[in-house]
């Protein structure tokens, strides 16, 4: 058998050092390169080399995260105490900062989104709370992304997910929904009473001004009774209706 020398197996070692030093990083990867513990910036995508013993790479992902952040206790301005959930997204932007500035970004970012929703829903009432969710998502956006932008993280979006309400706020809330309905009814009767009225009052001028209209109007309603009822009906005849023939008469 024929072994290898000494110079051989040096050559052979050196290769494979140096093969290894070889890394291929996807399209949305970079790789952040330490050298004897100092930052020398970032490389990649595609095939990149690193220095075996000398130089150490560690990889970062720049595709947006999608987190979820855990139900809160909030207590709101009005006193309600209330569980508020919500969804961050966000990326990395610059992953030397992501490397550098923070031990755990993800820990980091996770943290301070708890912090930032119960203290954003905290400042405002409950009646805001759960009409005005885009201006919150907004304002909490708006704080993680200026707290995270010496990490290299950009805050891409912000939704309030859902707001568990205590079972008595929920029925207190229930039976003002109630009486706010049946509020809105009550303005529409009103409403349509008071049209109504003014239409009459209208039709009693016109009347004032045109007795043979009130005549007309009241054989009208002698011909709708007549067809109503298959019966003999004694209806008293007013002398005005009479006053305009008997006019004529003399």
């Amino acid at each position: 058998m024929f072994g290898f020398g000494p110079i051989a197996t040096f050559v052979i070692i050196a290769a494979a050092a140096l093969i290894s030093g070889i890394k291929i990083l996807k399209e949305y990867e970079r790789g952040v390169v330490f050298r004897l513990g100092r930052m020398v910036g970032s490389r990649g995508p595609g095939m990149v080399y690193i220095i075996p013993g000398i130089e150490k790479m560690v990889k970062m992902d720049l595709r947006t995260v999608t987190m979820d952040i855990p139900p809160q206790d909030v207590i709101t301005r009005d006193n309600v105490s209330v569980k508020v959930n919500a969804v961050l997204y966000f990326r990395v932007i610059d992953p030397n900062l992501a490397i550098r500035e923070v031990e755990n970004y993800l820990f980091a970012t996770s943290q301070l989104a708890q912090v930032t929703l119960r203290s954003v829903c905290g400042q405002g009432e409950l009646d805001e709370l759960l009409s005005e969710r885009e201006k919150i998502n907004t304002r909490i956006q708006d704080i993680l992304d200026k707290q995270t932008d010496p990490w290299g993280i950009k805050v891409v979006l912000v939704e309030l997910k859902h707001i568990d309400l205590p079972q008595e706020m929920q029925r207190a809330m229930a039976k003002q929904a109630e009486a706010e309905r049946e509020r809105r009814a009550k303005v529409i009767h009103a409403e349509g009473e008071f049209q109504a009225s003014q239409k009459l009052a209208d039709a009693a001028g016109v009347m004032a001004q045109q007795p043979m209209a009130l005549q007309l109007r009241y054989l009208q309603s002698l011909v709708e009774i007549a067809s109503d009822k298959n019966s003999t009906t004694i209806f008293p005849v007013p002398i005005d209706l009479l006053s305009a023939f008997m006019k004529k008469d003399t």
